[in-house]
């Protein structure tokens, strides 16, 4: 590993804060344990609330409140977001209820299944956090490397038990997550209260080194012709390939996929990945480090917001990174195979497994289980989950797999979904049923707009010129977040709305419905009460002039409403005009 982080992108250019941070950290333990001890606020540090983001962390506040406390002269309305890391989303029945009870003991009541395969707490309080943490671990679960500038949760498609393929699949990205794990005891002092022993071995990250990554890291296993998990959205990826008996083969493996971008700020954009090459299923563990480790050591440390590996890429180009990859690996990549995506969605209600069980899949709106009115989710869930003797699966599109039901088993989850009217949630439009949102306001503190609490009025405004244009069944991928920082994948939406300030939004059409084209920009800045003037005319030319099969992302194209993905290549012209203009 290099001596000190990698500046060449920008010689002479100071390290970012952060680095400096990190490095001084002591292994990213810095004042955490002093400031949540602190009981004159309800907050920590700014440098604490950057550490405890490696420990899965967010410091948040409620911002619906933030006026009235001014007005109060009180401090803001702190509480922390804690996210359980769940690789390729599976969990047991007992992990679900131990989390379950953990939401009402210090959380706010409700449990957030994300788009990546996690689950997130919000509202802990601070004097609850320790006890919050500590209760995951309890469960065998944890919140280490969950968020900050390392390998996140690793997503796979959650059905493994489909079939032997699915399984395997299922096997590596575990192999891939506990591989790239941050080695620091820090996490274990802290949340399980694992103290430091007098006399004992320093701390040693052999991967990662005292700095960590410039930025986060993303890594996901795609099976085809699924691509519910969004492979080009992320920093790797890897594509299953079976063989002619239909084995895994080995893996397409794909790198420099992020949706991240700014406002007003053309450096910064969405990119998708490219194909790299080949590898064999004992090698992908080996390449996932190997990949890590040039980011590592070659991403951006001075500017943030051009540290991802995809900025890395578009600058040194992919033959580079793949020749820097082989000399680490100490072989070359094979040729990428042929594949085929079709959908990048969830297949709801009763799926035959390869071995006589079953799997159901509920939707869940924004991936938000609580208890609303007359629809007791999260009531319904807890009692499955006493029920059930399989296990449950957290889907990258927000939804929950019960999965492994036996046989026998199978009357009684029949009975639990009627009783609480969870097949009927699946009896929605196509368009609700593919459609995703952040969590926003009032806890992210990046958001601009509304996005998790706007999707029911925005996906009902949309759903009845869909029905009223004999489109109810009609799947189109819609997608809404706060911010341009593309938690919820706006960018690979067929109908996108990124957040641009409170009640307006960036509206971007043309996606691939298989998630392997970015859309586009087609009107910024639009209120919440033009989109339907704005989209209704163009749904009901879709319902009138699409060709057979045609995709609504497909047709916004051909009909000229947008024009194809805005790619790197697009950056770097733009940045060439711009530079040439007087």
């Amino acid at each position: 590993m290099s001596s000190k982080p990698e500046t060449t992108l920008a010689p002479g250019k100071p390290l970012h804060k952060n680095e400096h941070l990190k490095l001084e950290s002591n292994f990213l333990r810095g004042n955490i344990l002093r400031d949540l001890a602190d009981q004159s606020t309800g907050g920590i540090t700014e440098d604490s609330g950057q550490l405890t983001k490696f420990h899965g962390i967010y410091a948040q506040d409620d911002r619906d409140l933030r006026n009235q406390r001014r007005k109060e002269n009180k401090e803001k309305a702190f509480s922390f977001m804690a996210r359980v890391r769940v690789p390729g989303g599976v969990c047991t029945t007992a992990q679900w209820l131990a989390l379950d009870t953990l939401a009402d003991q210090y959380a706010n009541g409700t449990l957030k299944l994300t788009t990546r395969q996690a689950f997130q707490f919000h509202g802990i309080l601070k004097g609850d956090l320790w006890r919050t943490i500590n209760g995951v671990n309890k469960a065998l679960l944890d919140t280490i490397a969950a968020c900050g500038d390392v390998n996140r949760n690793v997503m796979c498609n959650p059905n493994p038990e489909q079939s032997e393929l699915h399984s395997e699949v299922f096997k590596v990205s575990r192999a891939i997550s506990e591989h790239l794990l941050p080695r620091s005891s820090a996490y274990h002092e802290l949340w399980v209260g694992e103290d430091l022993v007098g006399g004992g071995e320093p701390d040693a990250e052999p991967i990662y080194g005292k700095t960590y990554l410039p930025r986060k890291f993303k890594i996901v296993v795609a099976v085809p012709p699924s691509n519910d998990v969004d492979i080009f959205a992320h920093d790797l990826g890897y594509i299953a390939i079976n063989d002619a008996s239909g084995k895994l083969a080995g893996f397409n493996v794909t790198v420099g996929g992020g949706l991240g971008m700014s406002h007003n700020q053309i450096e910064t954009y969405p990119r998708i990945a490219d194909v790299m090459g080949f590898c064999t299923v004992q090698q992908a563990v080996d390449v996932a480090e190997k990949v890590m480790t040039v980011q590592r050591d070659f991403g951006d440390r001075t500017d943030r917001k051009h540290a991802r590996l995809k900025y890395t890429i578009a600058d040194r180009g992919l033959a580079w990174f793949r020749g820097e990859v082989e000399a680490r690996l100490g072989y070359r990549l094979g040729t990428p195979r042929a594949f085929k995506f079709t959908h990048t969605g969830d297949r709801y209600g009763w799926v035959e497994s390869h071995d006589g069980r079953s799997h159901f899949t509920i939707f869940i709106q924004s991936g938000r289980v609580k208890d609303t009115g007359n629809y007791k989710l999260r009531t319904a869930l807890r009692e499955i989950a006493y029920a059930h003797k399989g296990d449950l699966r957290l889907t990258a599109n927000q939804n929950l797999v019960i999965a492994n039901i036996e046989p026998g088993e199978r009357p009684r989850i029949e009975a639990l979904l009627k009783k609480h009217r969870l097949e009927t949630a699946n009896d929605a439009s196509g368009l609700k049923l593919n459609a995703m949102s952040c969590v926003a306001l009032p806890t992210c503190g990046l958001a601009l707009a509304e996005s998790e609490r706007y999707l029911p009025e925005l996906v009902e405004m949309l759903e009845a010129e869909f029905e009223a244009a004999g489109l109810r069944h009609d799947e189109v991928v819609l997608r809404v977040t706060g911010c341009p920082n593309g938690c919820g994948r706006p960018f690979l939406a067929e109908i996108g709305f990124v957040g641009k300030s409170p009640g307006k939004y960036n509206v971007y059409l043309g996606a691939a419905f298989n998630g392997s084209r970015l859309n586009t920009l087609f009107r910024a800045n639009v209120p919440e009460t033009e989109i339907v003037p704005l989209l209704g005319p163009i749904i009901r030319r879709y319902a009138v002039e699409r060709t057979p099969g045609e995709r609504f992302g497909d047709f916004t194209i051909r009909a000229g409403y947008v024009k194809p993905t805005y790619t790197p290549q697009d950056f770097h012209e733009a940045k060439a005009v711009k530079a040439e203009a007087p």
